[in-house]
């Protein structure tokens, strides 16, 4: 099955917030939103958002469920579309 976020087929080194915020930013671009957008929906700051896809967070667990739901696509597979990028 083909990842839905690397689409280019190249493998990753980045470390775990590096890859969490890839997989948010091509969900967020996929869903055509903004950041502000994302973050009115999350319930979250702009800026967060942006520290978030630029891999400079370490996001707890509640505001992970928040962004999943915010991007309308499940928890396990957000971690899954990480795994691909390993």
């Amino acid at each position: 099955m083909k990842s839905d976020v690397n689409a280019d087929n190249s493998k990753c080194d980045a470390s775990i917030e590096m890859r969490f915020g890839r997989v948010v930013k091509v969900l967020r671009k996929r869903r055509n939103i903004s950041q502000q957008a994302l973050a009115d929906l999350a319930d979250l700051h702009r800026t967060y958002i942006s520290d978030i896809e630029r891999g400079t967070r370490n996001v707890s667990l509640q505001n992970i469920e928040k962004l999943s739901q915010a991007l309308q696509f499940p928890l396990w597979r957000i971690f899954y579309e990480m795994t691909r990028l390993e």
